[in-house]
């Protein structure tokens, strides 16, 4: 849950300074942001729950 919070807070961030930013307009953002919650409810949901938290699991286990 806290990697998944995570992610939504860093993702987030992203799209405010680039609609700020002026590279991505407030439109396709929506449609973006849309296309992500409607995402979350289809059958994929699991898949790409299951891919996301296996390159969370490899990223940590990467070690300096």
């Amino acid at each position: 849950m806290a990697i998944s919070l995570s992610v939504v807070l860093l993702l987030a961030i992203i799209l405010v300074v680039l609609i700020r930013g002026g590279s991505l307009k407030a439109g396709p953002a929506i449609v973006a942001v849309l296309f992500g919650f409607f995402l979350a409810s289809s059958g994929m949901a699991p898949s790409i729950r299951r891919f996301l938290d296996s390159i969370a699991a490899t990223i940590n286990q990467i070690s300096f």
